[in-house]
């Protein structure tokens, strides 16, 4: 999952199906952002997004008055938004993507989402050059569960402290430089410049920003 200003990669599920990996990925955000309520979420039609935002997110309604047994399923809230690009596809090539609104409302939703996945895909490769165990159709890939978890959560540091992400450069017009580049973490104010690996390997990120 990847905020959208700023590019952060703000949380990851690795499971044996989307469902699982959506929750957890989920629950991580939920923990990091310490709000009951789930922040506006695109994605592509694929996983179980919907299940996993009802189960990490969602509230027991109250019982009613009157005879009957409480309810005990979980249900979303009004005041969720969420937006699925589902792709049309024909003979293999994708042909269309038509925008559909799972939570909230229509008019609100499309308003206020960015009605694409351009940024989650390009993250998608982004792994894939930068971490071979996710490269398909080859032979590196992960034999056991723990390794592929910490190669990602490697990658994931990487990304977020030590590169600069081109479309976040802001214009300083300083006397030696013109524009300063920024990795997500800077976006984010968690940091204030790029930090190298040897700083990733030998000190512990503290945000600046609490």
């Amino acid at each position: 999952m990847i905020e959208h200003d700023t590019r952060l990669r703000v949380g990851r599920g690795i499971a044996k199906t989307e469902t699982e990996a959506s929750q957890q990925a989920l629950s991580m955000l939920k923990d990091r952002s310490r709000s009951e309520k789930p922040p506006g979420l695109v994605s592509d039609g694929w996983g179980g997004h919907r299940e996993a935002l009802v189960e990490v997110y969602g509230q027991v309604p109250p019982k009613k008055p009157g005879p009957g047994r409480p309810p005990t399923k979980k249900r979303p809230a009004a005041d969720w938004q969420y937006l699925q690009m589902v792709k049309q596809r024909e003979n293999g090539r994708v042909i269309g993507v038509q925008p559909r609104v799972i939570y909230g409302d229509e008019l609100q939703v499309q308003a206020q989402l960015s009605e694409h996945t351009a940024y989650v895909e390009r993250t998608h490769l982004t792994s894939r050059h930068m971490n071979g165990r996710l490269v398909r159709k080859t032979l590196g890939f992960s034999k056991k569960l723990e390794m592929l978890i910490a190669a990602c959560i490697w990658e994931d540091i990487v990304y977020n402290f030590a590169r600069h992400v081109r479309t976040l450069a802001i214009e300083v017009n300083e006397t030696q430089r013109r524009w300063l580049n920024r990795s997500p973490a800077m976006a984010a104010g968690l940091t204030h410049h790029i930090w190298s690996i040897e700083e990733l390997l030998t000190l512990v990120p503290v945000p600046n920003n609490t």
